[in-house]
């Protein structure tokens, strides 16, 4: 059994990126620019947040935080994504969900250049992706094409099974794993909460990704031997024995299907580090495009 160890993979690609970075210094060029809005004080955002930033200072990034109170109205907001938008020094930028009730995340989402959503979640990069045109593709399922491919995978042919179909994970999930790509070639089947006897499903799989947030679902008596196991979930789980009174858990079982496993990924440390280093590759990307 082998670990995708996303950590690992994750700071490859930042040392990679910020060779990148220091030639187009070293050329005169403009470096990449991300800008990040945050609206409110959750403290989980307020973490992935400043990750990314820290981030950006590691690899030569210039970035930008803009961090709004909890009352700030929509129509502020709106005006500040409009301000990113038309500001040439910003390739890219993100707008850190979840959002206070009272804003409409889906206006706001629909109010961002697609030429600068580096989060890939305005309908025209989805349907460009859909559609297999160049696009910036959502971080997670990015960092898994990434993960599959950097271990050697083999995809092409084999029966993926993608439990969950969200907008973020499941959904783009299938698409990007069944078009003409290295990590791809698959037959995809998507399973969800109203499937039913899922196992059938899952224990013809060759490679699954577990997407649908329910701690230890898919356990070792549900999958095949050697079957490659992507674990997307991350919840916090009442543990009485850690210092913190808590755990994190996956999607999956870990113990049970990693004896059955070829490859799988851990939680944490798997897919989770690989959001922010697909961010900045699309970072990159956007800054490409606008020279």
């Amino acid at each position: 059994m082998t670990l995708l160890d996303g950590k690992k993979v994750s700071n490859d690609i930042k040392d990679e990126i910020a060779e990148q970075v220091k030639q187009m210094k070293s050329n005169g060029e403009k470096v990449p620019h991300l800008a990040a809005v945050l609206v409110g004080t959750d403290g989980a955002s307020m973490t992935y947040v400043g990750a990314k930033v820290k981030a950006c200072e590691r690899i030569g990034f210039e970035s930008t935080l803009i961090e709004l109170p909890e009352e700030t109205t929509e129509e502020e907001l709106l005006k500040q994504i409009n301000d990113l938008n038309t500001n040439d020094d910003i390739d890219g930028f993100i707008v850190q969900l979840p959002l206070p009730k009272h804003i409409d995340e889906q206006k706001v989402l629909m109010a961002i250049n697609p030429d600068k959503d580096v989060d890939g979640f305005h309908p025209t990069n989805v349907g460009r992706m859909t559609l297999d045109l160049p696009s910036f593709l959502p971080a997670t399922p990015f960092g898994i094409l990434e993960l599959l491919e950097r271990y050697n995978v083999e995809t092409s042919g084999k029966h993926v099974v993608v439990i969950g179909r969200s907008h973020i994970v499941g959904r783009p999930m299938s698409i990007l794993m069944s078009q003409k790509r290295n990590a791809g070639n698959a037959t995809v089947t998507v399973v969800h909460s109203r499937t039913k006897n899922i196992e059938a499903f899952t224990k013809d799989a060759d490679i699954i990704v577990a997407a649908l947030g329910i701690p230890e679902f898919l356990t070792g008596d549900m999958v095949k031997d050697g079957v490659v196991v992507v674990d997307v979930g991350i919840t916090r789980v009442s543990d009485e024995t850690k210092k913190r009174g808590y755990r994190l858990a996956g999607d999956v079982h870990f113990d049970s299907v990693s004896a059955k496993s070829s490859f799988i990924t851990p939680v944490p440390g798997g897919v989770g580090p690989m959001n922010i280093a697909m961010l900045l590759k699309n970072t990159l990307l956007a800054r490409s495009l606008s020279v």
